[in-house]
């Protein structure tokens, strides 16, 4: 079973893209539309942001993980089944914090969606409680491994 998640570029009124995350599969639905499918297991994060005529009205991050089938799941709006949540964080500027959190991760040489699930909760936590996230590094990474057991 795979996670869909609908996709939406509509220029100055909505906006839903991923920002990490890698996809198994894409269904191009129109010029605006598109469905794109996780296998299970998969970390993505979903951005979703949304104008009104008088500025914005939604903005969003959740970081979620593509589940199997018969595991416990929660509904996100246009991610069917649905998936489990490390983070639904909303407003702008806390969307921003994630972002960079995600970029920092980067910047450490570790790819987002093979970080320590656990990382996106801490940060959504911190971020909600206006606190800047601990740093995630080679370190914190090299911990996750092993406690998978993939370390070599």
């Amino acid at each position: 079973m795979l996670t869909e998640v609908e996709l939406v570029f509509h220029q100055g009124v909505m906006e839903r893209w991923i920002r990490f995350g890698r996809w198994t599969d894409e269904r191009i639905i129109n010029r605006r539309r598109r469905v794109v499918c996780f296998a299970p297991g998969e970390l993505f994060a979903l951005v979703r942001w949304q104008a009104g005529e008088h500025g914005t009205l939604q903005s969003r991050i959740d970081i979620l993980r593509a589940v199997p089938i018969g595991e416990a799941f929660t509904t996100v709006p246009f991610v069917a089944p649905g998936a489990e949540v490390f983070a639904h964080v909303f407003g702008w500027p806390k969307v921003q914090k994630v972002l960079e959190a995600i970029e920092a991760v980067e910047a450490a040489g570790v790819d987002p969606r093979d970080c320590a699930p656990e990382y996106w909760r801490h940060v959504a936590s911190r971020v909600e409680a206006g606190l800047k996230p601990r740093a995630y590094g080679a370190k914190r990474h090299r911990a996750w491994l092993l406690r998978k057991g993939r370390a070599g």
